[in-house]
């Protein structure tokens, strides 16, 4: 078992026992158990092998023990037991947003259905809003939830979901009386991928604004159009919806609907200790039964005696403890990234000529550019030879003194299936930054992946570690490699590890990025950018970054020229010597 699949057995468990009535604490152990397992950065299974099942957060004798039943046998003997006390079908019926297991009972002692399928038909057949206290609404809100578990696996990455919803928000800014219009979900959170969208606004006029918006020129389908909400399937397939409150009640639906969903159970427990009860529309005293409304989301968070919480932090990872602590970090902006590198041109597989990628870099303010392109190895993508390679290397010493900003030189260097590098040493010094990574053999098992990709951290001359999992979002699986030897060894020997702002890799992902950080690796932010406008993807890095709780000194690249130099000589000088990395 991977370590998703026991994160959800563990949620399972969690919510089998709170339909039980069993004690809050064990029921929040299992949660937190899952939540942590699902953000290891290596698999649990490895951990078992060495034993160390234990050094998990949060797991002790008892859990560490279903988790190794899990991964020797495939299964758990106590979460068998424990769903044999329930009607048969309630698992599968908790997989959907919003039926908790309350709700998941009723429906299978009182309708008798058992899987989602029945369930939808009983819901289209008008059954479930007859049910007691349930109604339209509810059973509507339940058809809806069961269309987005179907559509979990058509998920898009954010890169192609945010320019669309900016076309939409743009299209509606000027409508009148529109004021505090913003996506939130997974878009705001700037999560990887994206499913359905949600916009938040207010407006003197709201019906006006909803029919506006369901009469966009980017809606292929119409699902909703009442007074206050509006819902549509715009031609890319992803389904928007658009909610608009008034004003005063704006910040508790936005932080609402924000989400993540681990978060907002955190603080709906933390509310519930206060005597609070948290809804879309505010914060309700639990005794007086008084709601209040807040216009900000500041406000909201701050009658919690909490500061605001970005909502890149909003996942339940330590961020409500560490706004207890008044020790939230102050976050990455884009304007803090000085340079990017890594880039490509048409010396390689890029499209445009070293000339274009640097003006494109002097019009986004940057203070340095590295042109990178591909080794000899990465024959498809037109490769350089060390010929060429010099070649290029005396185009940006010319370069240098025609543009007002440092060109770099530098390459994209294979990393061989035996670990080895497409260039030699005595070339790779030549150059102003080395960047390696894996583009071949990517089906190598871990061990044999994990000593190759170690052998280029361990040489002195590479500078960087490119897209380090080789993921394409909804394309390509990461590779399998043993992540936590990687990070040491990066820590170790001062290697940055690259954070690619591509929308289709973001890779490091952001639970990676935390640990990478927490072990003091050096960490860069770059667009692998193959064309000009390519630069501007940045901003997904960033926000990478950022859900990985990135300061502005934690990425190399928010630093001058002169800076990061000097670091990458030091490090190429330590690594020489053989002791350990300078400090970063």
């Amino acid at each position: 078992m991977n370590n998703k699949e026991i994160s959800k057995i563990f949620e399972d468990i969690a919510e089998l026992l709170e339909l039980k009535g069993e004690s809050s604490f064990k029921v929040r152990a299992y949660q937190r158990a899952a939540h942590t397992i699902d953000s290891l950065t290596v698999e649990a299974a490895s951990l078992w092998s060495q034993g160390r099942l234990k050094d998990i957060p949060g797991v002790g004798e008892s859990l560490a023990q279903k988790i190794e039943e899990l991964l020797s046998t495939g299964r758990s003997g106590y979460y068998e037991t424990l769903k044999a006390e329930f009607p048969e079908g309630i698992v599968s019926l908790m997989d959907i947003p919003g039926v908790g297991p309350k709700t998941a009972a009723r429906l299978v002692k009182e309708l008798g259905v058992t899987s989602v399928e029945e369930l939808e038909q009983a819901v289209l057949a008008g059954r479930v809003a007859a049910l007691y206290r349930m109604g339209e609404k509810t059973a509507e809100r339940i058809l809806r939830q069961i269309q987005v578990v179907r559509r979990k696996n058509t998920r898009i990455p954010l890169g192609e979901a945010l320019p669309v919803v900016e076309e939409i928000i743009s299209a509606l800014r000027h409508l009148p009386g529109l004021r505090n219009l913003t996506a939130a979900g997974s878009l705001r959170r700037f999560a990887e991928t994206v499913g359905d969208i949600d916009l938040m606004g207010t407006a003197a006029d709201a019906e006006a604004v909803i029919q506006a918006f369901v009469h966009l020129p980017q809606v292929r389908e119409m699902l909703v159009a009442g007074d206050t909400k509006g819902s549509v399937v715009i031609h890319s397939g992803l389904q928007v919806d658009l909610r608009i409150v008034e004003h005063e009640a704006f910040g508790s639906l936005l932080q609402y609907f924000t989400g993540g969903k681990d978060h907002n159970i955190a603080l709906r427990d933390r509310a519930h200790r206060q005597g609070l009860k948290l809804s879309e529309y505010g914060i309700t005293d639990i005794k007086t039964g008084i709601l209040e409304k807040f216009d900000t989301e500041e406000a909201f968070y701050r009658r919690l005696g909490l500061p605001w919480i970005p909502p890149e932090l909003r996942e339940n990872r330590g961020e409500i403890e560490s706004a207890e602590k008044g020790e939230l970090p102050d976050l990455l902006e884009l304007r803090d990234i000085k340079g990017d590198l890594h880039d490509h041109t048409n010396w390689s597989d890029g499209h445009t000529p070293p000339e274009g990628m640097v003006e494109a870099a002097v019009a986004r303010g940057y203070q340095y550019l590295i042109i990178s392109d591909h080794s000899a190895g990465r024959g498809v993508a037109r490769g350089l030879t060390v010929e060429r390679l010099h070649h290029q290397a005396e185009l940006i010493r010319e370069m240098n003194r025609r543009y007002p900003i440092t060109v770099l030189a530098g390459s994209e260097v294979d990393i061989r299936a035996d670990g080895s590098l497409d260039f030699p040493d005595e070339i790779l010094a030549e150059l102003d930054v080395v960047v390696a990574s894996v583009h071949s053999a990517m089906g190598q098992e871990a061990p044999r992946m994990t000593e190759r990709i170690l052998k280029a951290i361990r040489n002195p001359h590479v500078d960087i570690i490119a897209h380090l999992t080789c993921r394409l979002l909804g394309e390509r699986e990461p590779i399998e490699v043993d992540l936590e030897a990687i990070f040491r060894a990066a820590a170790e020997t001062g290697t940055a590890l690259e954070i690619n702002a591509m929308p289709s890799r973001l890779d490091l992902k952001d639970v990676h990025i935390m640990r990478a950080r927490e072990l003091g690796v050096p960490l860069v932010i770059s667009t692998d950018a193959h064309g000009p406008e390519q630069l501007d993807v940045m901003r997904f890095g960033v926000g990478t970054a950022r859900r990985g709780w990135c300061r502005p000194e934690d990425i190399l690249n928010t630093r001058p020229w002169p800076e990061v130099a000097a670091f990458l000589r030091k490090r190429v000088k330590v690594a020489k010597a053989g002791t350990v990395s300078p400090t970063f």
